[in-house]
């Protein structure tokens, strides 16, 4: 029998690459699932909701919040979805980051998603009311957008490619927020004032945020055409492309309308009173991207001595991460080391969060995503490292720490059952006290100077008076007392949002307001209970979205620090804050209409806006109105694809066939994303070549696991020695032909296998798998009948091919199982990873026709100096114990080990250099790899040379490596010996027979 197998040695060949590359290749982060969600089913007359959150009054005002939105946009998109559209939504992002609804990885920045089989709204609650008010908002947008396409009466899902994406979330933002919208209009006014207004075709380039541009390019068209135009410019858009619909919806020419978008962006965001263009900045910029920072620059945290300031920033290209700087002069002194670096942590909350530095300013504390959830990282501000790490008990998610005067608690914005309240952690004990309850949102907690007073800010104003001034729920400033537990409403600025209240050593309260439509930094003293605006900018003082914090304050030295947005991008300031000139304003003065985006027509009609203020006056949805189910999967299709196709092929070699060519593949998956079935069928050639395979994937719990079974067919070509055949002709006659028989040999791989993963974090697992496979050949003979006179090709109608049994082997059986350690928290460059690390620590048992164990230690290292990145790796593969050295032998030529050893050239090269193919054989190998990765052309952060298209890296490499089949091959050259025990000589060249050669390295 074992010669029975080894015939197969070769084919077999085939198979191997596939199961080391299962073993080399498989790196990659993960998706974690920490916790089993219990998922309840809520319905109402559009809505199908699924969510495990316990409160039922946040229950029915979501639901009627969907309904308001079903509402609103199918007023204006002038479309009905045919069914219940399913709502996914999770008590939090860290939860959000888990599901299975949405494939592959969720970062901080994704506020929710609506994917298109299904028309699946998936989003988190977030960390205040307005926020998941808008993108529930804008998430029902995309399903509406989705069902106008994928549903409509002439386009289907291809036609979404025709719609550029800023088109696609520019309307989403304006449907969601409207034409009022002081945010969005900073943008532009940054891009007024730099003189980057960008035309309607460079939108698509990357270099300009798809929701601010699209927004108020929606603003501009609905400005002028009024909002009636959406419907038409939207589908038309989805039929023919952007240019034909501009001009055969808008009746423009698309240089014309991109003529009148970039003057009325000109027109209204040009400040007459802004001198040479410049921003009226006030202070010292420290931190910038010209100024040992990266673009982004957000969330400054001076420490309460003024010596320090931690802030957050993607300075090293990879991550935004924690860095400390010195507070006078902005150099940065070290990175604090977070989730780059520490395997348990999955992610860093940034985007509306910021830090907390201890009243004696030796620690600082902030907020990571790690086992499911928030936690309370505290980190020794010299050492430059986390030192502990709190889970409040009760509290999930969290943002914007605030460390008492005293040391001993630290207040946290938290969000619990929907419901987003002040929490208090006492840092020694970790006890935890919940501060308020009440379906407000209560966010940027900050003790005053007294260390009773928290200072805050709470959109409890607005819900009272039931206001959504031009559409959204405002932030009015409000402090809490400690003591008695009473709170209080600042009389500032109502109807504007006044955030990031910090206070000075004198008692002087400085906060961020919009109300005259721009972001600038004012100052109460409640005293004489007056308000003064101290900074006048063109553009603003914002984090990467509006409720990010940025500012604050050192009582030591009264200094103030904040984020000055501009160029795209995030600058840190420091200011003297008693230094800084007043203008007195009246506590009452506001007027968000200098936040308008720009709109030619004034007689247009429009009702976007008029809908979003008359949101939350009226009730759609009762308790009676929502019906209650349990969960149901429905497992259905998601998706098929596939062709097929019938062709006659004409090869001067083996003649003329006719063949059929295709396959069909499918996803099935239920509502949840929990469980997946994949399927496939495939054709390639004739009956014989039939392939399919299936695989069923269990997503829902920590360990995910799932089954497969497939047939895979391979197909190798033989020649057999030419000879005469007698062949009947007529009647009675005979004919004798030359044949010059082919023989087409299958081998077919029919397996079941069970496959399961355990991630520990998003960059370390566990996996197994377990395989029985059943190998089965076919050979048969095709005929290529010729004359033997004169070696022309005979064609000789209603042959078939034969099946040659004798040639056939027996079939044989393969069992594996494996089990693999996977750790990977690599960032890529353009083309391959430039930073980090990766290993794969594998051992695979085989048994039955071959029975070895296969062992893989991969190591890979990264380091990134700049402009450039050293990669490193060590590779062992190898084969040990049974049969394994009798299986067709790795070989180290392969380009997967080494390079330039593949093609025709190597024996003779080798053998030029005194060496031998056989050395690049053997049952294991050992592989060294050196590499010099420096990005050539592309992004300017990375590359050499900037280009906007051209993505290209130079590379430089030497590549080493051994192969052997024993280690005591290391031992030296072992010489044939005679009868006497002597190394028997060669006559020709005088020197000993080696009998087994020397593992020497291959370079």
């Amino acid at each position: 029998m074992k010669t029975s197998y080894l015939s197969w040695s070769t084919l077999l060949a085939l198979l191997l690459p596939a199961f080391m590359l299962a073993q080399t290749g498989g790196f990659g982060r993960n998706k974690p699932h920490y916790e089993n969600f219990d998922f309840d089913v809520h319905e109402t007359e559009h809505f199908e909701l699924y969510t495990y959150i316990d409160n039922s009054a946040w229950l029915r005002d979501f639901l009627n919040d969907s309904e308001e939105w079903y509402r609103s946009h199918q007023l204006v998109l002038q479309d009905t979805i045919a069914f219940k559209n399913p709502m996914i939504i999770y008590a939090n992002h860290a939860d959000f980051q888990q599901t299975n609804a949405i494939s592959g990885a969720i970062g901080t920045g994704t506020g929710g998603v609506t994917e298109a089989f299904k028309n699946r709204v998936v989003l988190p609650v977030a960390h205040t009311n307005q926020q998941t008010h808008h993108v529930l908002g804008h998430e029902l947008v995309h399903a509406f957008q989705y069902d106008m396409v994928i549903r409509g009466d002439s386009t289907k899902i291809e036609n979404l490619r025709n719609i550029p994406l800023w088109m696609v979330e520019g309307l989403a933002e304006y449907l969601s927020i409207g034409s009022v919208d002081p945010f969005t209009a900073m943008w532009m006014r940054d891009a007024v004032l730099n003189d980057d207004v960008p035309s309607l075709k460079k939108l698509d380039s990357g270099r300009y945020f798809p929701y601010r541009y699209g927004q108020a390019f929606w603003a501009f068209v609905t400005g002028l055409k009024g909002d009636a135009i959406i419907n038409p410019y939207f589908r038309g858009t989805a039929k023919w492309g952007l240019e034909k619909s501009t001009k055969y919806v808008l009746g423009y020419e698309l240089e014309e309308l991109d003529k009148l978008w970039q003057d009325a962006l000109r027109k209204q965001y040009t400040d007459p009173d802004a001198q040479g263009k410049q921003d009226r900045n006030v202070g010292k910029e420290l931190i910038s991207a010209a100024a040992g920072g990266g673009r982004i620059n957000i969330a400054p945290e001076i420490s309460p001595n003024g010596k320090y300031l931690i802030f957050l920033s993607e300075r090293d290209l990879f991550n935004i991460d924690l860095f400390l700087a010195d507070a006078r002069t902005g150099k940065v002194i070290r990175k604090i080391r977070t989730n780059t670096s520490r395997g348990h942590v999955d992610d860093l909350s940034y985007l509306e969060n910021s830090g907390t530095w201890s009243p004696n300013s030796k620690q600082f504390a902030y907020t990571i995503v790690a086992k499911g959830r928030n936690a309370l990282v505290i980190a020794d501000v010299e050492k430059g490292k986390a030192v502990r790490t709190i889970y409040p008990e009760g509290v999930d998610a969290f943002t914007t720490p605030a460390w008492s005067t005293d040391g001993k608690s630290i207040v946290v914005a938290g969000l619990v059952e929907g419901q987003s309240d002040l929490f208090k952690i006492e840092v020694e004990s970790e006890r935890v006290t919940r501060l308020t309850n009440d379906v407000y949102s209560e966010i940027q907690p900050h003790f005053g100077i007294d260390g009773q007073t928290l200072y805050y800010s709470t959109d409890r104003a607005g819900m009272q008076a039931n206001e959504r001034p031009y559409g959204a729920l405002r932030f009015n400033l409000a402090t809490l007392n400690l003591n008695t537990g009473e709170s209080a409403d600042l009389p500032l600025f109502p109807g504007a949002d006044n955030l990031n209240a910090v206070q000075a050593a004198d008692g002087t309260l400085y906060f961020l307001s919009n109300r005259d439509g721009f972001r600038n930094i004012y100052r109460y003293h409640p005293d004489s209970n007056t308000v003064e605006q101290v900074t006048d900018l063109i553009t603003g003082v914002s984090g990467i979205t509006h409720y990010a914090p940025a500012m604050s304050i050192d009582r030591q030295n009264n200094r103030l620090v904040y984020t000055y947005f501009n160029q795209k991008g995030y600058r840190i300031y420091g200011a003297l804050a008693d230094r800084l000139e007043g203008k007195i304003v009246a506590a009452t003065d506001v007027d968000l209409t200098p936040g308008a985006l720009p709109r030619l027509n004034r007689q247009a009609t429009v009702v976007v806006d008029q809908l979003l203020e008359g949101m939350d006056r009226e009730v759609l949805v009762t308790a009676d109105d929502i019906r209650e189910r349990d969960y149901q999967p429905k497992f259905k299709l998601d998706y098929i694809s596939g062709g097929t196709g019938v062709g006659v092929n004409n090869n001067p070699v083996f003649g003329t066939n006719a063949g059929l060519a295709g396959g069909v593949q499918a996803l099935f998956s239920d509502i949840l994303g929990n469980n997946q079935l994949f399927a496939g069928l495939s054709m390639n050639g004739e009956l014989s070549d039939f392939g399919g395979s299936a695989a069923w994937l269990n997503r829902k719990h920590r360990v995910q696991y799932g089954f497969s079974v497939g047939r895979t067919p391979f197909r190798s070509f033989g020649q057999l020695t030419p000879r005469l055949d007698t062949l009947p002709f007529g009647d009675d006659a005979f004919v004798e032909v030359g044949n010059a028989p082919y023989l087409i040999r299958r081998l077919y791989e029919n397996q079941v296998g069970g496959f399961a993963s355990l991630p520990l974090s998003t960059q370390l697992r566990i996996e197994g798998s377990v395989s029985a496979s059943l190998y089965t050949n076919r050979v048969d003979e095709y005929a290529r009948y010729f004359d033997p006179d004169t070696g022309l090709r005979v064609n000789v109608q209603g042959q078939r091919p034969e099946r040659r049994r004798d040639l056939e082997t027996s079939s044989f059986f393969l069992g594996k199982a494996g089990v693999a350690v996977v750790g990977d928290n690599s960032s890529s460059g353009l083309t391959s990873p430039i930073k980090g690390q990766r290993y794969r620590l594998g051992v695979d048992r085989y048994v039955g026709a071959f029975d070895f164990t296969s062992v893989t230690a991969d190591y890979r290292r990264y380091l990134w100096f700049g402009k450039g990145a050293l990669a490193f790796r060590a590779l062992h593969q190898g084969r040990y114990g049974g049969n394994g050295n009798d299986l067709f032998p790795l070989y180290l030529g392969s380009p997967w080990y080494l390079r330039g050893l593949t093609g025709n050239d190597v024996v003779p090269a080798l053998a030029a250099g005194g060496r031998d193919i056989n050395e690049l054989l053997g049952s294991k190998l050992l592989v060294g790899n050196a590499e010099l990765r420096i990005p050539f052309t592309g992004p300017e952060q990375l590359s050499l040379i900037k280009s906007k298209f051209l993505f290209t890296d130079l590379n430089f490499f030497v590549d080493g490596g051994l192969a052997f089949t024993s280690f005591d091959q290391f031992d030296g050259p072992k010489y044939t010996l005679d009868q006497n025990g002597e190394p028997l000589i060669n006559p020709t060249t005088g020197e000993p027979y080696v009998a087994r050669p020397g593992v020497q390295p291959i370079f």
